[in-house]
């Protein structure tokens, strides 16, 4: 069983910047890939970016490349989301996952956390 717990949300004004960060529980298992979901309030749920614990490889979305990093600390279990230039577009509650035998990068992860909110203004 893994545990995740997002942190890090909160108000910015657009151009701002925040960090999210998301904690695993101690074990991990057989975790090989971690992402970062968003939901806004009509829409359907986004893959954020993802990374593969393993590797270090990396998958940003198109329509936050350039502005979102997506990181761990493998030996904190701690997965983080460093997002600059933030719009208001980008409101939403962010979630973390964490998955195993995945086939794609925004696949059907096995574990999620319970999400922070991000609200950007103009």
């Amino acid at each position: 069983q893994v545990q995740l717990v997002e942190s890090g949300g909160g108000s910015v004004q657009a151009g701002g910047s925040l960090r999210l960060s998301c904690a695993a529980s101690r074990y991990t298992g057989s975790i090989h890939r971690m992402a970062w979901f968003r939901q806004a309030p009509g829409k359907e749920r986004e893959g954020v970016a993802a990374i593969d614990t393993r590797s270090g490889l990396t998958y940003v979305a198109d329509s936050v490349k350039g502005r979102f990093t997506i990181s761990r600390d493998n030996a904190k279990n701690t997965l983080y989301l460093q997002m600059n230039s933030l719009q208001p577009e980008d409101s939403a509650m962010y979630v973390c996952a964490a998955g195993w035998r995945l086939i794609s990068w925004f696949g059907e992860y096995q574990y999620w956390g319970q999400g922070t909110q991000v609200t950007v203004s103009s």
